[in-house]
């Protein structure tokens, strides 16, 4: 009898010390912060839509613990070359197949992961008004070899349609300067290249006041929003797939039939392989999280709106995470197995 104090003793020891190990197991950072102590230096376009996406990533991260810097605004090409190199950990906005030859002089496999989808179901190509394209019967984009049609569409008087296009550097403007010799445009269409948001906006406006316009766009992005596809605009066809580089060989007709001239893309996080590598935790996540490209759209419409400033973008991102807490606290829970 005089031993069961003793024995009670011990096994009360025992007993909260297991409690103890459990709750610091729960706490240490190498399960609920897999990503403490570590710096993440994260990239993105100049284009102010591309902020959404990148944002959500970067909050995810600091869940994880990491120590995200403020994302550094640089072009695609020069992105692509930083993160290789090691001088910068990610972006949000990797195009494919439209970023495939910067992955490839950056390093490609080598040097780099673009795991998961974090958008899927992007299309891009040209589009005019509807009014237009019913009052002329324009279907495709090679019937503006016509001169009598392509005048339509000319904002400068030279006699040839202005096509607002694609801001050099994003990739999407090596395949309309292709396109051009490829259907024979060259004499008839003017590839108008700078600022896109300031183009666009006076595309939008001249649409407003009743004039026709061509134009090149993508989705996920807000010009879809204001001037609607199939309501206010008409995709236009290409006469055959003309793609540039490598893809110089691809059809480019979509399941639909139709064919605009582009691959459909996907968005995909591009990280820095071995920096991913050492860290799983960030690795997977980077791997698992995906984004409706509607809420995209709809975000992006938000921005143009009005509603562009730095605490507008928090307010939305903040707005997306409550909406889908179960989805992203899933992408937390799996990101943190990763890391055990």
């Amino acid at each position: 009898m005089s031993h069961t104090p003793s024995r009670l003793r011990r096994a009360l020891l025992a007993s909260c010390l297991a409690g103890f190990s459990l709750m610091a197991a729960a706490q240490a950072p190498g399960s609920e912060l897999p990503g403490k102590g570590v710096k993440v230096y994260p990239l993105k376009s100049p284009i102010a839509e591309e902020s959404f996406q990148t944002q959500i990533v970067v909050k995810a991260l600091q869940k994880l613990g990491y120590d995200v810097q403020p994302v550094q605004e640089v072009e695609y090409p020069t992105a692509h070359l930083a993160i290789a190199n090691g001088d910068a950990t990610f972006m949000a906005n990797h195009w494919i197949p439209l970023h495939e030859s910067f992955y490839k002089n950056a390093g490609g496999d080598a040097k780099l992961t673009r795991k998961g989808t974090f958008a899927d179901g992007a299309i891009q190509g040209y589009l005019i008004d509807k009014k237009t394209a019913s009052q002329y019967g324009i279907t495709s984009i090679d019937q503006l070899k016509d001169p009598k049609l392509a005048t339509l569409f000319d904002t400068n008087g030279d006699g040839k349609a202005d096509l607002t296009g694609c801001t050099p550097g994003w990739g999407c403007e090596a395949a309309i300067e292709h396109q051009l010799d490829a259907f024979q445009l060259r004499g008839t269409v003017s590839h108008q290249q700078g600022t896109y948001s300031a183009l666009i906006a006076d595309t939008i406006s001249r649409y407003k006041a009743g004039k026709p316009v061509l134009y090149y766009t993508w989705t996920p992005f807000w010009v879809s929003a204001q001037l609607k596809p199939g309501t206010d605009v008409m995709w236009l066809e290409v006469p055959f797939s003309a793609a540039p580089g490598d893809h110089g060989g691809v059809d480019t007709k979509l399941p639909n039939g139709k064919n605009y001239g582009f691959l459909p893309n996907s968005q995909h996080i591009l990280a820095n392989k071995q920096w991913a590598e050492k860290n799983p935790a960030a690795g997977k996540l980077f791997e698992i999280m995906q984004l409706p490209v509607n809420d995209i759209n709809a975000e992006n419409n938000r921005m143009f709106e009005g509603e562009n400033k730095p605490g507008d973008i928090e307010r939305h991102v903040a707005g997306w995470i409550e909406a889908h807490q179960t989805t992203f606290d899933g992408w937390l829970a799996e990101a943190r197995k990763a890391a055990r």
